[in-house]
C-alpha cells in the first residue's frame, strides 16, 4: 500500500523528535559512522594522491626513459677503461633504433670546487651531449639553454643550478657573470633546475653546473660517459628501445663487460602494486569501522526500544499500524548514519583543502596537489546509510512487532 506524504513527514518528524530527545545517545552511535565513512574518502584520497605523484614524477624526470651504465663484473673493482660508454657507444645507440628512439644524449659529472658566501663550496660539473635538456626535461628559470655550436666548439659557457646562483651570486643576475670553477672560467648563460630527480639515478645536485661534454672531455681528458640516456618515441616502446641498448652495448664492447640498462615501467609498475595493495587493507580497516559503528547503532537502538516500548504501545494503541513504527525507527537509523556519514565526509574533504591550501606557501611543490574523489563521497555516503538501514532493521522490526497491550503494561 503506497504511503502519503503526510505519513512520511510526520514518521520523519517523530523520528527527529526521539532523536533530540537523546542528543548523545545519537552522537555515540554517530562516532563509528563519522570514522568510517571518513576513512573511505581519506582512502581513495590517499591513493589518488599517491598514484598522481608517481605519474608526475616519472613524466618530470623525461617519459619513456631509459638509461644505463657500465658496472664491474664482480661489483668491487673499478669499470675497465674498455668497458666505459663512449661517444662512439652513443652514436651507435642513435642509428641502431631509429623507429624507435626519440632522443639519446649521454653525461659525465666531476666534482670541483668554488668560493662563494666566503667558504670553499664542491660543485658538481656536469658534461652533457645535444638531448639531453629534452630527455632530462630541465626547466630553465633564466637565460637560455646551450646553442648547437656550443657543443662543437666546446665553449666555456654554463648553465647552473637555481640554489649555486643564490649562493655565487647573492646580490645580482648570473646571466652573463663569469664562474670560476676550479680552474676553469665559465660565463653563465642561465638557471636551471630538474623538475624531478630520476629515482636516485640523477646526476644533479644542488650545488651543480651543467657544460658541453666537449668542455668536459677538453679540460679532464675523460672520453666517456657515466651515463648512457636514451628517450622511447611512445610508452610501448619502451621495452625495444630498453633491449636494443643491451644488445648495442654489449655488441660493441668485450664479452664479460657489465652493463645496467633500466627504465622506470618497473618502478611504477612496483608502486601501483603497493598503492593498491595499501588502498585494500585501509578499505578493510574503514568496513570494519564501518560494521562496528553499525553493530553500535543496532545495540543502542535495541536499548531505545527497550526503553519507550510503553510508547511504542500507546502509540499502537490510538491506532499507529506496524508499519509507522517500522519505518520511523528505520529513519531514526538513517538519521543517525547519514548524519555521521556527513560529518565524516566533510572532515575528510576539508583535509585535502588544508594541504593543498598549505602547499600553496610551499615554492618547492608547485604543482603537487592532494586530488579528492567525488565517485569516494558518494560511495562513502551511499555506505554509510545502508550500513545504518541494515543494522537499524532488527531493532526496528523488533519495535513493530510489540503487541500494544502488552507493551502498555511494561514499566
Amino acid at each position: 500500500m503506497q504511503k502519503s506524504k503526510a505519513f512520511w513527514g510526520e514518521t520523519w518528524s517523530l523520528a527527529l523528535q526521539a532523536l533530540q530527545a537523546h542528543k548523545i545517545r545519537a552522537l555515540l552511535a554517530m562516532l563509528g559512522v563519522i570514522i568510517g565513512s571518513g576513512c573511505i574518502v581519506l582512502v581513495v584520497t590517499a591513493a589518488l594522491a599517491g598514484r598522481d605523484y608517481i605519474l608526475t614524477q616519472i613524466e618530470g624526470v623525461g617519459s619513456n626513459l631509459v638509461y644505463a651504465y657500465a658496472v664491474s663484473a664482480s661489483g668491487t673493482e673499478s669499470v675497465p677503461a674498455t668497458d666505459l660508454i663512449t661517444p662512439s657507444d652513443l652514436a651507435a645507440v642513435r642509428q641502431g633504433i631509429p623507429q624507435a628512439l626519440a632522443e639519446a644524449a649521454g653525461t659525465n659529472s666531476y666534482p670541483m670546487t668554488i668560493v662563494a658566501d666566503g667558504r670553499e663550496r664542491t660543485v658538481n660539473l656536469v658534461g652533457v651531449t645535444p638531448g639531453f635538456e629534452q630527455i632530462r626535461n630541465l626547466e630553465i628559470l633564466r637565460g637560455h639553454y646551450f646553442l648547437p655550436d656550443d657543443f662543437h666548439s666546446a665553449r666555456k659557457v654554463c648553465l647552473i643550478t637555481r640554489q649555486l646562483a643564490q649562493r655565487a651570486f647573492p646580490s645580482g643576475s648570473p646571466e652573463g657573470q663569469e664562474l670560476r670553477i676550479g680552474d676553469l672560467h665559465l660565463t653563465v648563460i642561465g638557471v636551471f633546475q630538474e623538475r624531478v630527480a630520476p629515482f636516485g639515478q640523477s646526476e644533479i645536485t644542488p650545488d651543480s653546473a651543467i657544460i658541453p661534454f666537449s668542455l668536459l672531455r677538453y679540460y679532464t681528458g675523460m672520453n666517456y660517459f657515466g651515463t648512457l640516456y636514451a628517450q622511447a618515441v611512445r610508452a610501448d616502446a619502451v621495452p625495444l628501445v630498453t633491449r636494443k641498448v643491451a644488445e648495442i652495448l654489449h655488441s660493441r664492447h668485450r664479452p664479460g663487460a657489465q652493463y645496467h640498462v633500466e627504465n622506470l615501467s618497473g618502478i611504477l609498475e612496483t608502486a601501483r602494486e603497493i598503492a593498491a595493495a595499501l588502498s585494500v587493507v585501509l578499505i578493510l580497516i574503514a568496513l570494519i569501522a564501518l560494521t562496528i559503528s553499525g553493530i553500535g547503532i543496532m545495540n543502542i537502538m535495541l536499548v531505545t526500544v527497550t526503553e519507550r516500548t510503553r510508547e511504542i504501545g500507546i502509540r499502537r494503541a490510538i491506532g499507529a499500524s506496524r508499519d509507522a513504527i517500522l519505518y520511523q525507527f528505520l529513519m531514526e537509523a538513517l538519521a543517525i548514519s547519514g548524519a555521521g556519514a556527513f560529518i565524516g565526509i566533510l572532515i575528510a574533504v576539508l583535509i585535502p583543502a588544508l594541504i593543498n591550501f598549505l602547499l600553496g606557501f610551499f615554492p618547492d611543490a608547485e604543482g603537487i596537489r592532494v586530488p579528492v574523489s567525488w565517485v569516494s563521497v558518494v560511495v562513502a555516503f551511499v555506505v554509510s546509510c545502508s550500513t545504518g538501514l541494515i543494522f537499524g532493521y532488527l531493532p526496528a522490526n523488533r519495535a513493530a512487532q510489540l503487541v500494544p497491550t502488552e507493551s502498555l503494561r511494561h514499566e
